[in-house]
């Protein structure tokens, strides 16, 4: 499946937000859901200043596209743990009594078959209405969320998402933004990759892409190979194919003004790796910078380590250890094409932004950038 693109560079669709809500209430809780190919999460928060603050949250492997790349079809034994996992988020919503949720479901819904039925099934059994989104907005979702880790001194920056299912690219040129702006001008692509009248400064969306390949699908790929050094290798060079005809500053110098983001479970659990932790620790991951020789040192470690090897080691975890090869396949294979200094581990993702979108249209954060 070929990669997804704009029809036109530049041109991206125009997102129609909701109207401000005049009756919103400052304390009320607002939750976002992510259902995923490979897992199942959601955070329940409420309005905190510029920022918001976690009341809740949930976050289950729920392999819903487990087979689909051989059948097209999300399978009954994926249903039936999908929704177990939904019955406990509904349950959550319910305790909290929370008033706006915006629940969304990604690429194992845009690609299956019976991803209309799965989805009518789920309202009947839990009540709760999943959106399928397109890739331009779980792009935009994803970049939003990594706004707060935003370097003052970027000029060109590269957003990447590795979801389960597929892997989102956003490259953006931050040069007429004043520096002390950049981050904000983030922020303000939750009104969608487009050009809108605004006083203030905005962002430019040079390029955009969606891989349809993610930790799950290109695991699932590559499955029939029994070498574990010869499935790594390949599964990198294939990845890096999808990316030939998306290359904006490939030829370019890296320098100090060129900043990537990754955001993922694959990009946290390698920043995990390299610090050593038996235990993960957000506040020790999010925002650390890596450079491309110790995420290789890390990589090199998980190949000589073997299969049997990366189930033992704790900083892995027994839910990544299955996925951790091919994330770090997409990883190498970005990293070959835009060597860096400083990637930026974002310990968020689609939850963030959506909770960011929802809070933004309600006129309930205040104007600043750190969450």
């Amino acid at each position: 499946m070929a990669p997804k693109k704009p029809i036109k560079k530049a041109a991206f669709p125009r997102v129609v937000e909701s109207a401000i809500d005049e009756n919103s209430e400052p304390e009320a809780l607002y939750a976002a859901l992510d259902l995923g190919t490979n897992s199942c999460r959601m955070l329940i928060a409420q309005p905190k200043g510029a920022q918001f603050h976690v009341i809740d949250s949930f976050a289950k492997s729920v392999q819903l596209g487990s087979g689909l790349e051989n059948t097209g079809r999300l399978s009954r034994d994926s249903i039936n743990r999908t929704i177990q996992a939904l019955e406990v988020c509904k349950q959550k919503l319910d305790k909290y009594d929370v008033k706006y949720a915006r629940l969304i479901a990604t690429e194992a819904c845009r690609r299956a078959k019976n991803s209309k039925q799965f989805i009518s099934k789920v309202f009947q059994q839990t009540g709760l209405k999943l959106d399928i989104i397109d890739t331009e907005e779980e792009a935009r979702l994803a970049v939003i969320s990594c706004a707060p880790l935003v370097s003052s001194k970027s000029e060109k920056l590269l957003v990447v998402d590795i979801g389960g299912g597929s892997t989102e690219l956003v490259w953006i040129d931050l040069t007429s933004i004043p520096p002390q702006e950049r981050p904000k001008s983030i922020m303000r692509l939750h009104a969608g990759f487009h050009s809108v009248e605004s006083p203030f400064a905005a962002a430019k969306v040079v390029d955009w892409i969606s891989v349809p390949l993610g930790v799950a699908t290109l695991r699932d790929q590559f499955n029939d190979v029994e070498d574990d050094a010869a499935r790594f290798a390949l599964m990198s060079w294939f990845f890096e194919e999808k990316l030939a005809d998306f290359a904006p500053y490939k030829d370019n110098k890296v320098d100090s003004s060129f900043q990537i983001i990754g955001t993922s479970g694959t990009v946290t659990t390698v920043a995990s790796s390299h610090l050593g932790l038996r235990r993960y620790d957000r506040t020790k991951v999010d925002g650390l910078r890596m450079t491309t020789e110790q995420i290789d040192k890390v990589i090199r470690s998980y190949l000589d380590m073997g299969p049997e090897g990366r189930k033992k080691d704790v900083r892995i975890g027994r839910d990544r250890q299955a996925l951790i090869m091919s994330g770090s396949a997409i990883l190498q294979a970005m990293l070959r094409s835009w060597p860096t200094d400083k990637l930026t581990v974002a310990d968020r993702g689609l939850r963030e932004g959506l909770l960011y979108a929802q809070m933004s249209a309600n006129g309930v954060l205040e104007d600043a950038i750190l969450w």
